[in-house]
């Protein structure tokens, strides 16, 4: 193993152990506040059991390979697209909130877009990586591909997903120096056909309405990023110290996952928000280093991209928790208590860890 990926781990590591820690911290309060006739660590047991599965398939991926999964990226999209399928069908799909995201897994939920959006990109670069110069046909032939499993997460819906999804593939045909006039275009008339299919949604108005002005729903969606602000700056430098925060207390419902953060910064305080910020940035670089140093192009750009994805939901959950965004629903990476997105993000984690395997240095070294 070499440098950067050891160190990669160690941070990835240390971010999953604070956040075992702070799952059982706000789940217990939860339970004890309202009286709930569960085990107080009944979400932490979840999510260590989530967290086997995840390096069960990480170790599973990591033997496979990058170069033989993005061979079968294709067969791969096309087994999750049926997934997203299912997430709609009686009996099989699971409807939360008014959403049909998941599906019931042996009496577990499974969030198939979780796996789905780092399926998309690997499958973009497969066939981006085939050709130096990829014809129109082809490039629209992928576009089609790619269009269908986006359209079912649309219309799930999970609006976060897709804009996460759209995100990573401008950076990936930015990488690729693909032509501008195909993909430029394109996603243009994708971006304005979501955004007005977004604005039928009636949950996207009122996220926008509460993005901006929280305090006029404080009994409704403006209450959560409204007590995260309270939860956040209320911890002051160095914060209330660990099991001390009062936001859990009912006061920020679903604390565990999306808004965990919060109650992070306010038992942690502003050095311990910053520690987590500094450790996220530092995933980034070993992230970026392990791509500089693969072997290949499709390792370079797949080493990249994982390393975007990871990144960038981890900037969209913290800015959603500080204000600057509007609520997305992203979890933070290897922190938030979620069973699929922690399974997705190991997956991702193993195939950079794979990467870093192969590389130029370790190939050098060898010879």
């Amino acid at each position: 193993m070499t440098r950067s990926s050891f160190a990669l781990l160690f941070c990835v590591l240390l971010l999953f152990a604070v956040g075992l820690v702070m799952v059982f911290n706000t789940t217990s309060a939860e339970v004890l506040d309202r009286g709930l006739d569960r085990n107080t660590a009944h979400a932490l047991i979840k999510q260590i059991a989530y967290s086997v599965v995840g390096m069960i398939g990480a170790f599973l991926v990591w033997k496979t390979g990058y170069q033989r999964l993005l061979k079968w990226s294709g067969p791969l999209l096309l087994i999750g697209t049926l997934f997203l399928v299912l997430v709609f069908i009686p009996g099989i799909g699971l409807q939360l909130n008014g959403a049909n995201r998941w599906i019931n897994v042996v009496g577990h939920s499974f969030q198939p877009s979780e796996v789905v959006k780092y399926l998309i990109p690997l499958y973009a670069i497969s066939v981006l990586s085939t050709s130096d110069s990829l014809a129109l046909k082809e490039f629209l032939k992928l576009l089609v591909k790619i269009a269908i499993p986006i359209g079912l997460i649309l219309i799930e819906p999970d609006n976060g997903t897709v804009f996460i999804v759209m995100m990573t593939l401008m950076v990936l045909c930015i990488m690729t120096r693909l032509k501008w006039v195909y993909w430029a275009l394109p996603m243009l008339i994708l971006a304005i056909v979501g955004t007005i299919a977004a604005s039928q949604m009636p949950h996207v108005p009122d996220r926008i309405r509460i993005y901006l002005h929280p305090e006029s729903d404080l009994r409704g969606k403006g209450h959560q990023p409204h007590q995260a602000k309270i939860a956040a700056g209320s911890g002051g430098l160095f914060g209330r110290g660990v099991g001390e925060s009062l936001q859990k207390l009912d006061y920020l419902p679903e604390a565990r996952s999306d808004y965990i953060a919060a109650i992070f910064a306010e038992e942690f305080g502003f050095v311990g928000i910053l520690g987590l910020i500094l450790t996220y940035m530092l995933i980034g670089c070993f992230g970026f280093y392990i791509a500089a140093h693969a072997r290949d192009t499709e390792g370079y750009t797949l080493a990249c991209i994982l390393t975007f994805l990871i990144c960038f939901q981890a900037f969209l959950n913290l800015g959603v928790v500080s204000g600057l965004l509007p609520s997305k629903g992203t979890n933070l990476p290897f922190f938030s208590h979620g069973g699929s997105s922690l399974l997705a993000n190991f997956l991702a984690l193993s195939l950079l860890l794979n990467i870093a395997k192969h590389s130029k240095q370790q190939h050098v070294q060898k010879a």
